[in-house]
């Protein structure tokens, strides 16, 4: 299970099935390459020797890193209707790299690992699998988390929803290394804020007994085979409205033996 695919199944079941289950393409998004692209740049800011990572090295970073994108997935330059769309989505990508460098200094970080694939296995049989952007290790040997977002920070009320994905690489890395890390980051590059957390240990058990209860449920919906949608303002952005029954689509019918992988590798990232 991925902090994405959670995340889908918690906003919307009939999302989670489109993207766990049935796997249906969903067309490319210009925030999301956005941030596929600022991402990579700042991962290969820190293949620079650390006097070399100034703001004008990330920049430069820039354009090869568009080239190589495009080059994976060329039907990403569909996102734009002519070159003056494509030269504004770019200078948005350049300002939030001049962001980035108000908030933080790489030239005074070394970070132990970055885009590090993690997966772990809780005791109930749930493989976790995901993602994480950075992890620094202080002298002290005190590990932070660190995870890049190209939008705006969340106001307070949501912050706990934020912390869902940070609470899940912080289980994930305890449970790999049996060490708490020290802290959870996130940094908002669309605004320049920082949303930092502290796990403790108690916490991290929590988080793991919240996660075998949710797999629990989502095995039992598939069993069951009844998605169903969930309507909130997140489906004013949703790909698959043509597919909703709240929309008035028509549901496609399961793919054969879709759930049954599902349930049997236990793994939905």
């Amino acid at each position: 299970m991925s902090p994405s695919r959670a995340k889908d199944f918690l906003q919307c079941p009939l999302l989670f099935r489109f993207r766990a289950v049935d796997r249906l393409p969903e067309p490319p998004s210009q925030a999301a390459v956005k941030g596929s692209l600022v991402h990579a740049v700042l991962e290969h800011l820190f293949d620079l020797p650390a006097a070399e990572r100034t703001e004008e090295s990330a920049q430069r970073l820039l354009d090869p890193q568009w080239a190589q994108l495009r080059e994976k997935r060329p039907e990403v330059t569909a996102m734009f209707a002519g070159p003056e769309d494509l030269g504004a989505w770019l200078a948005q990508a350049r300002s939030l790299l001049t962001q980035y460098f108000r908030m933080e200094n790489p030239q005074r970080l070394e970070p132990a690992e970055r885009e590090l694939l993690v997966e772990t296995e809780l005791s109930s049989g749930v493989l976790l699998r995901g993602f994480v952007d950075r992890i620094d290790v202080a002298p002290s040997g005190a590990v932070r988390v660190v995870d890049y977002k190209t939008g705006k920070s969340p106001r307070p009320r949501f912050q706990d929803e934020a912390l869902f994905q940070m609470r899940f690489y912080g289980l994930m890395l305890w449970r790999l290394h049996k060490v708490v890390p020290a802290r959870l980051q996130l940094v908002y590059l669309g605004d320049g804020r920082t949303l930092a957390h502290d796990p403790d240990e108690a916490e991290l058990v929590a988080m793991e007994h919240e996660l075998d209860d949710l797999w629990r449920t989502i095995a039992a919906t598939a069993r069951a085979g009844d998605f169903a949608p969930r309507l909130t303002r997140l489906c004013d952005w949703c790909s698959f409205q043509a597919r909703c029954p709240s929309f008035g689509g028509e549901l496609p019918e399961l793919p054969e033996g879709g759930v049954e992988h599902l349930l049997s590798v236990q793994a939905v990232g």
